[in-house]
């Protein structure tokens, strides 16, 4: 490995992390500054907000990586551009109606929840998927330059002006600290929309060309990725909503907090699904899918490894955890915590499950997997969480997350025959 490739690499990481310990911070300034009770109205905001952003807000970085390294591969610059306009366009339109579905909802919310502030809650936060919708366009171009050491930078930067409206903010109020979380956000769209078109532009210039005899496969793609990204909201977003309805929305804040281990690991693993995503997309491209396959065994067996050592002591110390970083109010998170720890382990092992339908062109796989997951959690959640909780929703999570990884070896396993048999297909 080149000493540049390695420095890109531990750059992104530190930045990654840098990120996530921006987010982290702010849940805990936000869980402690508001309170139990407040926190829950936040916290179900932005849960709701999550929902009909992922939801309506069509999945195109996806393509963008996928195609856009075969027109790189191939030299094809004037349909890359045609692409990067297109993708803009539909990012645009999918966040204003997440955007609108959202104002229309927040007066029938506080209703649905049985809690007084959600309406405004909603209100003061239903411009996040607008002015974040083309944020991810940009931060893609600089993937196709294999820089996603620069796109860590953004990202902790994006992370790090969220933490400071959180911190300037939170006293003031639950809405207040929303707007301010929009604002930081179309501080960090801006920015990153800029340099995104200054990395499009370093590849040689060319008149925009029509995509041609491949709009067929893009659509699909897109269509496919769209869906997959729907089906996990439903699961990721629909469980701290079902929880809300049938518990209310204090325990939507102690599954919010008993969440952390599940936000942490996922941290962990992502500068690792990130360069996976980049460099195994580019490999499987120039037709080396033995090296991807070989290079998902590997992740797997380390992540396995580290799992062993860290989750034993993290359970053992969860009550401590909780205690101090959050607060006695929060107790009540622990059990469920520690139930989220295992289904998070689970999910840092699986780590690639993210990138690989991306980097061998099948994006159906991630709806199939990510629906099982969800046919499995929903019903659970509410179910379980009416009965306990906080503590009944980490039981659903965990149950789902067994079931999502059980269906992914099975893919694994025939993906690794049709690579040795050589009859891989390219298809979406």
């Amino acid at each position: 490995m080149s000493s540049r490739v390695l420095r890109r690499r531990s750059a992104t990481a530190a930045w990654i992390y840098a990120a996530v310990a921006c987010g982290i911070v702010g849940t805990i300034v936000a869980a402690r500054v508001l309170g139990l009770d407040e926190f829950g109205v936040f916290a179900t905001a932005l849960a709701i907000v999550g929902f009909f952003q992922i939801l309506l807000d069509l999945t195109v970085e996806e393509s963008l990586t996928k195609y856009g390294f075969r027109y790189v591969t191939g030299r094809d610059w004037g349909r890359l551009r045609r692409l990067f306009r297109q993708a803009l366009v539909l990012k645009v339109v999918g966040g204003a109606l997440a955007t609108m579905l959202i104002v229309l909802f927040a007066p029938f919310a506080e209703e649905v929840f049985g809690n007084q502030g959600l309406e405004q809650a909603l209100l003061a936060a239903s411009l996040l998927p607008l002015v974040q919708s083309s944020e991810n366009v940009g931060a893609t171009a600089l993937l196709l330059h294999s820089r996603y050491d620069l796109r860590g930078v953004y990202q902790a930067g994006s992370a790090g002006l969220r933490l400071l409206a959180i911190v300037a903010f939170a006293h003031v109020g639950v809405t207040e600290v929303l707007v301010a979380i929009v604002v930081a956000q179309l501080i960090s769209t801006i920015v990153i929309s800029a340099v995104g078109v200054a990395a499009l532009r370093r590849f040689p210039s060319a008149a925009p060309v029509e995509l041609g005899e491949d709009v067929p496969e893009i659509r699909a793609f897109v269509v496919q990725s769209s869906l997959a990204t729907g089906v996990i909201s439903l699961r990721t977003t629909l469980v701290p909503i079902v929880l809300g309805v049938v518990s209310g929305t204090t325990q939507v804040a102690l599954f919010r907090i008993a969440q952390t281990p599940q936000t942490g690991l996922a941290a962990a693993s992502s500068p690792a699904r990130l360069m996976l995503m980049t460099e195994q997309t580019r490999d499987w491209e120039r037709g080396e899918r033995a090296r991807v396959l070989s290079g998902v065994r590997s992740y797997s067996k380390w992540a396995g490894g580290l799992m062993l050592v860290a989750v034993p002591l993290f359970f053992i110390a969860m009550p401590w955890l909780v205690r101090v970083v959050f607060g006695s109010e929060y107790d009540g998170a622990v059990t469920a915590a520690r139930i989220v720890l295992l289904a998070a382990a689970v999910n840092f092992m699986t780590g690639w499950t993210k990138s690989l339908p991306v980097t061998i062109g099948r994006p159906r796989l991630r709806i199939v997997t990510h629906g099982l997951e969800t046919v499995v959690a929903i019903p659970l959640v509410a179910l379980l969480g009416a009965e306990w909780g906080a503590t009944g929703a980490a039981v659903a999570v965990l149950v789902s997350t067994l079931v999502f990884a059980a269906a992914w070896l099975v893919v694994v396993l025939r993906l690794r025959e049709e690579v040795a048999s050589g009859g891989m297909s390219l298809q979406p």
